[in-house]
């Protein structure tokens, strides 16, 4: 049954990263932790090793082909990725497990609101 759970959240992750452009950790994390019952950390790790190829390459091709990405700017937000994924990580080994859980629902509750507001 996990298998099976696992792969639910990867596909419903997809399907909204490809739909809202976003990254499919609001989705894989919460996941993970709520319903695979796994570790805030562990979450966050697995979330980082899933998305690295599927969402990177495959989404992006599909907008690509319609046009729709400046190159330019994916370039210097991937620079930005690729050292701030490991400041970030290097920053979460030095917190607990529950401050990590809460400060990722403050984050998805700040951005939530100012979704709803603007």
């Amino acid at each position: 049954m996990t298998w099976v759970l696992v792969a639910m959240i990867g596909l419903v992750a997809g399907v909204v990263s490809g739909l809202f452009g976003v990254g499919g950790a609001i989705v894989i994390i919460p996941g993970l932790v709520l319903a695979a019952k796994l570790p805030q950390h562990t979450a966050n790790g697995t979330s980082l090793a899933a998305l690295l190829l599927p969402v990177g390459l495959l989404g992006a091709v599909e907008y690509y082909r319609r046009g729709e990405v400046n190159v330019p700017y994916a370039a210097i937000i991937a620079a930005g990725l690729f050292f701030g994924a490991l400041l970030g990580a290097k920053l979460a080994g030095s917190v607990s497990d529950v401050a990590l859980r809460r400060a990722f629902g403050v984050f998805l509750m700040i951005v939530a609101v100012r979704l709803l507001i603007r």
